[in-house]
C-alpha cells in the first residue's frame, strides 16, 4: 500500500445509525468517495443489528476496497447499557474489518474534532462544515453520523500525514490486536 494513493473507510458506531465514509488519497490530495448511513433502528434484536453491521461493513470493504480503517472510540457516558451496546458495535464494525485484514485505528471523538476543526469540542455541525470545505461536496444535517465517520477517515490521513507511520495503531489481525491490548481480552 502506498501511502500516498490510498483509501480510507471511517466509521462511527452506532446500534440505531451507523455512519461511514471513504476517502481516496493521491498524491496527497483528498477526494471523498463517499459517506451515508446504515438505519438500525427497525431492527428490534441487537443480535440483528450487529450482524447487520457486521454484513455491511464486509459489503463496504468488498466494493471500495479500502486500505484501512479508522472508527471512532465510543466515549465514556453515564448509562452503562448504552456504553455496551456501543462497544458491541464498534468491535464488530473493527472484526469486519480484521476479518477482510483491513487494519484498523481508533480516534477517540476530541482527537477527531481536534484534527479537523483545531477545536477538540467541536459540535457535530462544525465538523460537518469543516468536511464540507475541505471535500468540496454538500452535507446534509440528517446525515450527521456519516460526516462524523468522515470525520474519522480525514483525521487518520492527518494524523498518519504528519506523524509518520511509526506513530499509527493498525492491527493486521485479532492475534496483533489482542497482543498489543490484553486487558481487551474477554
Amino acid at each position: 500500500m502506498a501511502i500516498n494513493d490510498r483509501i480510507i473507510l471511517g466509521i462511527d458506531p452506532g446500534t440505531l445509525v451507523m455512519g461511514y465514509g471513504l476517502i481516496h488519497i493521491q498524491n496527497n490530495k483528498l477526494s471523498l468517495i463517499t459517506l451515508d448511513v446504515i438505519k438500525l433502528d427497525k431492527l428490534d434484536e441487537q443480535a440483528d443489528k450487529l450482524k447487520k453491521i457486521f454484513e455491511r461493513v464486509v459489503e463496504l470493504i468488498d466494493e471500495y476496497k479500502p486500505d484501512e480503517l479508522a472508527i471512532e472510540a465510543p466515549f465514556f457516558g453515564k448509562n452503562v447499557q448504552s456504553m455496551l451496546k456501543l462497544g458491541r458495535a464498534q468491535g464488530v464494525a473493527i472484526a469486519a474489518a480484521l476479518s477482510k485484514n483491513i487494519p484498523m485505528t481508533e480516534y477517540s471523538p476530541k482527537k477527531i474534532k481536534m484534527s479537523i476543526t483545531g477545536n477538540g469540542n467541536a459540535s457535530k455541525e462544525q465538523v460537518a462544515a469543516m468536511l464540507e470545505n475541505l471535500l468540496n461536496f454538500k452535507h446534509n444535517d440528517k446525515y450527521l453520523d456519516a460526516t462524523d465517520a468522515l470525520g474519522a477517515a480525514v483525521c487518520h490521513y492527518f494524523q498518519n500525514k504528519t506523524a509518520g507511520s511509526a506513530a499509527k495503531k493498525s492491527y493486521s489481525g485479532w492475534d496483533a490486536f489482542i497482543k498489543d491490548n490484553p486487558k481487551r481480552k474477554v
